[in-house]
This record gives structure tokens, sequence and C-alpha cells, in this order.
């Protein structure tokens, strides 16, 4: 089946980007380069097209209590305005997705989705919505969006696109006609969402690169970065297998609400205590652990790497993996096997950089 295209395509091949499938489009990896986007969002500005993500509005008088009975965060009595991120999960507790929530008004939500899962998620949400009077509409191929990074976004925002983002604290947003701006980002540095028609959304791509103050950056530097401040991607940090309450998410899990799908399981899994915990390891070399390989613990393996990279921010190489949980002390000394090769290193927070948002 061949992948879709988002609206920018045509200037991504056009710049020279390296294409490559992900999710089901066909995606800019890198355009100058994975370190140079990288330290350009750290650094000053990057805009991504993240026009590949899928989103749901539910609308109705049910809404609010729709809404919560699929998403383990709690929007009851949410302002209009916030966003709350949380996962949407399987009765055994284990990861349908993550996702944000965006409540734009009185029984109005806006759910933003990870592109691999639109078709599975849109399903999902049909699928568990018939005893609620709601009314679901799938408008991922309305939107397109771009994500403006780094710590001289808001002044690039209101300089060339004319939008001042001053007002907005971290996950709140505003409506501007049909145009969302939010402040959320996926980079640990402050930043814009931009969901708009595709007309719109190539119009303030081309403002933004023709003005060089915004580097535009490919999904290669997006991994680097959210990986160095400890967020997780579906699919490696998260999982039908991997619960929230293992990738120590349970802050999105708001186990006090009266019900939710998935709730009991998680909750007996707090509890108890999962078997395996997500954990940060930083090795004492410069080989890098790969996504798959294996974590060991005198000689017997109790794991597995989700994302590892050598950072580009700190110069080291550190990973995240799902281990055993009786050695996700912080200190604890492990193993990884690399190809035939096996590094020593040690259990760290996986958080490897410093957030820098707006609060």
């Amino acid at each position: 089946m061949e992948n879709k295209k988002t609206c920018l395509y045509d200037k991504h091949v056009a710049l020279g980007a390296l294409m490559s499938p992900f999710g089901g489009f066909e995606m800019p990896i890198q355009y100058s380069g994975i370190v140079d986007e990288h330290q350009a969002v750290r650094q000053s500005c990057g805009v991504f097209d993240v026009s590949h993500m899928g989103e749901v509005l539910i609308t109705g008088p049910d809404a609010e209590r729709y809404v919560n009975h699929i998403f383990t965060n709690d929007v009851t009595g949410m302002p209009a305005g916030k966003i709350l991120y949380g996962m949407m999960c399987y009765e055994n507790g284990g990861v349908v997705d993550d996702l944000l929530v965006y409540k734009c008004g009185e029984n109005e939500f806006f759910l933003v989705i990870n592109a691999a899962n639109i078709d599975k998620d849109w399903e999902w949400i049909q699928e568990h919505s018939k005893n609620y009077n709601v009314k679901l509409d799938h408008q991922s191929d309305s939107y397109g969006e771009l994500a403006v990074q780094g710590p001289e976004s808001e002044q690039v925002m209101k300089d060339v696109l004319g939008i001042d983002g001053s007002d907005l604290t971290f996950y709140t947003f505003k409506q501007i006609g049909d145009v969302i701006i939010s402040r959320t980002g996926y980079t640990g540095e402050d930043g814009f969402e931009i969901y708009a028609a595709p007309i719109c959304i190539n119009e303030c791509w081309d403002k933004l690169v023709a003005s060089g103050r915004c580097k535009p950056c490919g999904l290669g530097c997006r991994d680097t970065l959210r990986f160095e401040v400890g967020l997780p991607l579906y699919g490696d940090e998260l999982s039908a297998e991997i619960t929230p309450i293992m990738a120590g998410l349970g802050i999105f899990v708001k186990l006090d609400k009266d019900e939710f799908i998935g709730k009991d399981a998680l909750a007996r899994q707090k509890e108890e205590g999962p078997a395996k915990k997500l954990v940060g390891i930083e090795l004492n070399d410069k080989a890098i652990p790969r996504h798959g390989y294996v974590v060991l613990k005198d000689g017997q393996p109790i794991g597995e790497v989700t994302t590892g990279y050598h950072t580009i921010s700190t110069d080291k190489s550190v990973c995240m993996a799902l281990i055993d949980a009786q050695f996700t002390k912080l200190d604890t000394e492990v193993d990884i096997q690399i190809r035939k090769k096996v590094f020593s290193g040690k259990v760290v927070k996986k958080q490897f950089y410093n957030k820098n948002y707006k609060k």
C-alpha cells in the first residue's frame, strides 16, 4: 500500500529532504542534518511538519463523560483552552495510544492522536461510543500541522507569522478563526503547534522557512530531542504490552476517577508493582544501544532497550530500557549486549537533558 503524503510533501522534496516512510506517511527525516537541526531547536528555532498526526472532534451532551471513559487522565471540569496528556488503554492496561485532549468548549473535545495509530484509534473511539450521546468527527484529512520549537519560537511566531502566543502558558491553546494555536511541544523546549487547513499550513511554512529564523527540521531530530528529555514514543516506550505504570507515567492515570477502560488492571498493577519498569541507562563507553538490544545483569537477560542514542546535547551514550523491576534502583550496574560485545553501564534517571518549557 502506498504511503500517504502530507500537504507539505512537495516542499520537503524541493528542499532536498531525505524522505522515508513513517506511520503510513512519506515524511522528511532530515534536511541539513540531524545534529544541525537538533542544535537549532535547542538554541534558536526549528519548524517540523507534523501534518501526519490525526485529529478527532468529539461533541454532544455526553462528550465529557465519554472522553473520561476512554482516557486515563481526568477531563472533569477542565476549562476551555486547556490541554491534557494521557492514554487510551485496553482492559488489561496496555496502551491503545497516547494522545492530547484539547477542551474547545462545553462538551467539545479535540483529540490529537499518533499517525501510525489513526485507523486503529478511530475504530476504538467509534466502538466504545455506542452507549454515549456523542458525535464523532474524524478530521485528520482537514488539518495540516506545524510544530515551531525552540527558545526563540515565541518571537519568531510573532515577527514572521503575526501570531502572538505570549498569552499562552504551557499546555494551553487558543482558536483564531479556523486556526488552533497551542503551546505544548515534543522537544523539551518552548514551542507552539499550528493546526489549520492545508493551504494555510503551506503559507505559514513558506514564511517561516523564507525568514531564515526557523530551520526546517525532520523526524530524525524530533526523535533525538524527545528522547533526551525522556518523552515516550508509542511503539517504543508505550505499547499494547507496555502500560503507563510500567513506563513511569502513572501521574497521567487518574485512578480516583469513577471509571475508565483499563482502570482495574492499572490500579492492580500500581498496588502490586509492575514486573518491569522503564529506566534510563548510561554506558561507560561510546557504543550506541539501539531498540531491541538486550540488557543483562550478571550475564542474564533482564530486559531490552526501547530507544538509545549518543546524545547530541550531553555527549553521552544512553538509552531508555524496560527491565525487571528489581534492578531499577538508580546506580544499579547493568550491561548491554551490542552486537557481539557487552558494554557496562548503570541505571540513571530517564531524563538525560533538562526541559526548558515556559510555565
